[in-house]
């Protein structure tokens, strides 16, 4: 906002000095509060280009500078680092606009209706969701929501691999389950089978009912029964977990459909028509390194069964043919290795690359009494999101989650989760909130203060540096939000509602709001802290996480003021472990985000809510009836990936602009790799066709 207006204002200055201005220079907030409230490099930039001092250029730019009313003053320090500082009627002003938006503050159309898909989760259907999950759903979820309020026009995906090795294997551990739920003696149960009791309870379930049936069957087709029962059952399991974590998708869109719909075989057929697969050892090979890869990559083994990374680039190619213009995926932190061909694929085929935007969650570590707590989903021995949910709390589970860089190891603290004070930083922030809401119902009911319109008068009042960063505090919020969209790192969501919420508390400590003999003071005080209070509900709600109004007596231990130091809060900083907690959290009961209406002081009838999960089920207790999908509600795949095949269409046709109402899972053709024109040799492949063994074969040239 500000920063924008400031760089507006130095280019004036630059063009006026007529010097080369073909640059980029910033504008940001100095750490350093004796460096004014903003600094820029614009003198050290322009010195280099137009061959002058920086200094001199600086005193300059200075002169000019001064001539804005807004501006109060314009020190050099350094080498010729311009730092600038503004008259306080210009943020006054600003946090009118702040209070005027109300609930609506940060929103915007940045995003011009740009579309953006994001792909996260992706859970194989294997067992329930886990805390990786988790991550992956807290980081895309609150993507998702802050890009959707800057307006984005943005698609949340899960991909479904329901295909493969790793679904047989759990048929065939299901079978084995079966046959012990039946009395049947098994053995040592497989190391390499699943150990997790989820399944041990499905073959209960399943011997009350098709269990005898099932195991009458031919191998083939009992198998295959087994991988649907277990891949239903273990999707609806998934479901479950995701609406009580407050997540929902878009979009669903199942591997075993796609491979059916024949987009594994054109994606083998668009990528030998581009010259660029080759038969070795009787399989079939992408020439990945002739396109950035490391190493060529295998298509097709020698048996015939195409390797997971066909599929993978038929799914990827579908996203591009649906008319993005971000593509988002977020993989673990074992998934290095799966962007290089992947964007090798794209090259060879004449697919735009810079589309694709890979996201690398990193590890998560779960210490419990200062112990790693290990984990395997074969063996059995996880911690599922449920688990975590219901041991400290959807809002501190999120909250943790999103808190942490993606490219930062994660280590969640559960001692540090249940607590229940100052030292959690969930509470410490929802304690602001809550506490701003408490003094609002004291002004207007022990005071009588009717606050009324926001009022230009009474926030001329708010003079004191505390009140000054305040608000510049409050003003950065846009910004943030865009830094958020733009960088892909929503820590920086939750990082500035820390900080702000730290800010608050210690103003809280050191200043009297509410001043009988000072009413327009008073008034100009709350004003500023409905305004804080708003923000941190709205960022709150961007990341799913409540905004109480009230904190449960148990629940936060008021912040401190030390007997030395009276004007500062012991909660300047949260420390990232204290000591175990002695009791657990409630549970967390689902807040709306409510905004205090400034005109009444009242809260705001109009309640905010993103859209909720539209599948809402409940976990059934009875046993005697097999679990199953409602596929109208929650398809496994999109209906038009059902209807529409892949089609190819001309090389280098020219891009249609899509429209920005498209629905976003409509799958029409894809583009029609471009051949290359690169010299042959005797064992290019040309053609492509199918053998009576299912695997496609290669003719020399």
């Amino acid at each position: 906002m500000i920063k924008n207006r400031l760089k507006d204002d130095i280019s004036i200055c630059v063009a006026k000095l007529r010097l080369d201005n073909n640059y980029k220079y910033s504008v940001e907030i100095p750490n350093n509060l004796g460096h004014g409230d903003y600094s820029s490099n614009v003198a050290l930039v322009l010195s280099k280009l137009n061959e002058m001092n920086p200094r001199d250029l600086a005193e300059k730019i200075k002169i000019e500078l001064l001539k804005n009313k807004d501006i109060k003053d314009v020190q050099i320090a350094g080498p010729g680092f311009i730092n600038i500082t503004l008259n306080i009627s210009i943020f006054q002003g600003i946090l009118y606009d702040v209070l005027k938006a109300k609930e609506s503050y940060g929103s915007s159309n940045y995003g011009a209706n740009k579309r953006v898909l994001l792909e996260f989760v992706s859970a194989n259907p294997t067992g329930p969701l886990n805390i990786v999950s988790a991550r992956a759903a807290t980081y895309g979820d609150t993507l998702y929501r802050v890009l959707t309020w800057l307006g984005f026009e943005a698609k949340r995906e899960f991909y479904v691999n329901d295909a493969g090795n790793q679904v047989d294997i759990l048929a065939e551990s299901l079978e084995l389950r079966l046959r012990e739920a039946r009395g049947e003696h098994i053995g040592e149960f497989p190391v390499d089978a699943y150990h997790g009791e989820y399944l041990i309870e499905m073959a209960e379930v399943l011997n009350t009912t098709d269990g005898n049936r099932l195991l009458m069957l031919p191998e083939k087709d009992r198998i295959e029964k087994l991988k649907e029962y277990a891949i239903d059952a273990i999707h609806e399991m998934q479901l479950e977990s995701l609406e009580k974590y407050g997540v929902e998708f878009d979009n669903w869109v199942s591997e075993k459909k796609l491979r059916n719909q024949g987009v594994v075989e054109e994606v083998l057929s668009f990528l030998a028509e581009a010259d660029c697969t080759y038969e070795k050892d009787d399989a079939i090979w992408f020439s990945a390194s002739k396109f950035g890869d490391d190493k060529d990559r295998v298509l097709m083994k020698a048996d015939g069964t195409i390797t997971y990374f066909v599929p993978d680039l038929a799914y990827h190619l579908t996203k591009y043919q649906r008319g993005f213009d971000y593509i988002v995926d977020v993989l673990g932190p074992d998934h290095h290795g799966y962007v290089p061909r992947l964007k090798a694929a794209f090259r060879a085929l004449d697919y735009e690359e810079e589309k694709l935007e890979v996201v690398f969650l990193q590890q998560i570590n779960l210490f419990e009494d200062g112990e790693k707590v290990k984990m395997s989903k074969r063996l059995g021995k996880i911690i599922t999101m449920n688990n975590l949910i219901d041991e400290v709390g959807k809002d501190v589970v999120r909250f943790f989650f999103v808190d942490r860089k993606t490219n930062a190891h994660l280590n969640f603290d559960m001692d540090l989760a249940r607590k229940q004070s100052e030292e959690n930083p969930v509470y410490y922030i929802q304690y602001a909130h809550a506490r701003i809401c408490s003094v609002i119902k004291k002004a207007r009911k022990e005071h009588k203060i009717r606050i009324g319109k926001p009022s230009r008068t009474s926030l001329t009042y708010l003079i004191e540096p505390d009140e000054v960063r305040l608000m510049k505090k409050l003003i950065s919020f846009p910004g943030v939000l865009e830094n958020v969209a733009t960088s892909r790192e929503p820590n920086k969501l939750s990082n500035y509602v820390f900080e702000l919420a730290g800010m608050f508390h210690k103003y809280y400590a050191k200043h009297q709001i509410i001043d009988l003999d000072q009413l327009e003071l008073t008034k100009g005080r709350l004003f500023m802290i409905i305004a804080i209070r708003n923000t941190i509900a709205i960022a709150l709600d961007l990341m799913a996480i409540s905004a109480p109004e009230k904190m449960k007596k148990s629940a936060v231990k008021k912040p401190t003021v030390s007997t030395s130091q009276k004007k500062e809060s012991k909660r300047a900083k949260v420390e990232p472990y204290g000591k175990k907690a002695t009791s657990k959290i409630p549970k967390q009961k689902k807040e709306p985000i409510v905004i205090l209406d400034i005109d009444s002081g009242l809260p705001v009838e109009k309640v905010k809510k993103l859209p909720k999960t539209s599948v809402k089920k409940k976990v059934t207790k009875d046993k005697t009836k097999k679990k199953e999908l409602k596929s109208k509600e929650k398809p496994l795949v999109e209906e038009s990936l059902k209807e529409k095949p892949i089609k190819r269409a001309t090389k280098k046709a020219p891009a249609k602009k899509k429209s920005a109402k498209k629905d976003a899972s409509s799958v029409d053709s894809l583009a029609k790799p471009t051949k290359r024109a690169t010299k042959k040799s005797s064992d290019k492949v040309v053609k492509t066709k199918t053998t009576t063994k299912g695997r496609a074969t290669k003719k020399k040239a």
